[in-house]
């Protein structure tokens, strides 16, 4: 009753939603468009599994928040950014006992390639739940191999961790299940305190709802930070951000083939709470400054400095948006004691001053809410 009761109130309204954005963002000045919506140059193919025992809640959240995306963007004529399918081991799979049934997409061997797997929770035995799903397993790791992306949600991280392609890796799940998970999985080195974990193109979430902060992340690094705030004040999720994640803006800066200055990017954007120094950065990598200063400039086109400063203001918005922490405690918290110099540096990298970013993203929540 629960569940029906949820889904029913979350459809209704965000049919009501969408009416109201299409009509809103279309009143509104040019300043909507770039604020809300990316360029997206190609469409990705998500492919939520569908397992034996799935539970409902992550299986079809996760559907309609990237199906919501896909909504949003139609309704300002724009392409839309996901295929999302619903892949089973048969053509419908009985969920909760068989009071509802998933009618899936594709079943498993017509699904040849995708960019993103999701593994829902499933809730039973865990041990019973991976041999009845186990069909799934090489599938999983052929798809990883050809460069897709995994994530598990909450249970869902015993399924991804039967593949072996978590062997060295950091993952996260239910808190209840840490036993059993370190038990079956001593390979694996499971972090129960987080909430989401990235590592080499796999992800996991930790337990029960937090599936819902996994997924907004996807949605931030694919679609934009704008369009995950967006589905996080229509959906209702608190977003929390963990200062260990990457900075999803920066994805793009890292397709290049220089692992050093990649190392260096990943050291700033680790640790942008202290303060670092050109030389110090080079000194670490064995690099002189001059030449660490040359690649890194050619790999990501910002000089080191700018770099840093990029990421410690990627950092101060993040804060702005979600938190209620004054500006000098964004200030602070993000490296900075000069107020003069972090206003400014904030001002000339958003075009706005730190209040009036605020203000900007509160006035449009208030909007999106009313």
């Amino acid at each position: 009753m629960n569940d029906q009761f949820s889904l029913l109130f979350v459809t209704t309204n965000l049919f009501r939603f969408r009416n109201f954005l299409g009509m809103e963002l279309r009143q509104t000045t040019g300043l909507v468009t770039p604020f809300f919506f990316v360029k997206f140059e190609c469409m990705k193919r998500i492919s939520i599994l569908v397992p034996k025992g799935a539970i409902l809640g992550s299986l079809e959240g996760t559907r309609q928040l990237f199906t919501q995306v896909n909504y949003f963007f139609k309704d300002r004529d724009l392409p839309i950014p996901f295929d999302v399918q619903l892949v089973g081991l048969t053509a419908a799979t009985p969920l909760t006992g068989g009071l509802f049934t998933a009618h899936n997409h594709v079943v498993l061997n017509e699904a040849t390639k995708t960019d993103l797997i999701i593994i829902p929770a499933f809730d039973g035995d865990v041990q019973q739940a991976i041999e009845n799903n186990k069909d799934f397993i090489p599938w999983i790791v052929e798809q990883y191999r050809n460069g897709a992306e995994v994530a598990s949600l909450c249970m869902g991280a015993f399924l991804l961790a039967s593949t072996g392609l978590l062997q060295g890796k950091k993952c996260a799940t239910h808190w209840m299940a840490a036993n059993d998970f370190r038990r079956m999985f001593p390979d694996v080195q499971l972090v129960t305190e987080k909430i989401i974990t990235d590592e080499q193109r796999i992800y996991s979430s930790g337990g029960a709802f937090s599936y819902l902060n996994l997924i907004l992340y996807l949605i931030e690094k694919y679609a934009g930070r704008e369009m995950a705030i967006l589905c996080a004040k229509v959906f209702a999720i608190e977003i929390e951000r963990d200062s260990q994640l990457s900075f999803t803006i920066f994805q793009g800066q890292k397709d290049h083939g220089d692992d050093v200055v990649k190392e260096a990017q990943v050291y700033i954007e680790k640790n942008y709470q202290d303060r670092m120094t050109v030389d110090q950065l080079a000194s670490m990598l064995a690099l002189s400054r001059r030449a660490f200063e040359r690649r890194f400039k050619k790999a990501t086109a910002n000089t080191v400095n700018e770099y840093i400063q990029r990421v410690k203001m990627e950092a101060a918005k993040m804060s702005l948006e979600s938190t209620r922490e004054n500006v000098n405690e964004v200030m602070y918290k993000v490296g900075y004691n000069d107020t003069k110099a972090f206003r400014t540096t904030f001002k000339r990298i958003t075009g706005l001053s730190p209040m009036e970013y605020r203000n900007k993203y509160r006035e449009i929540n208030e909007r999106q809410i009313a």
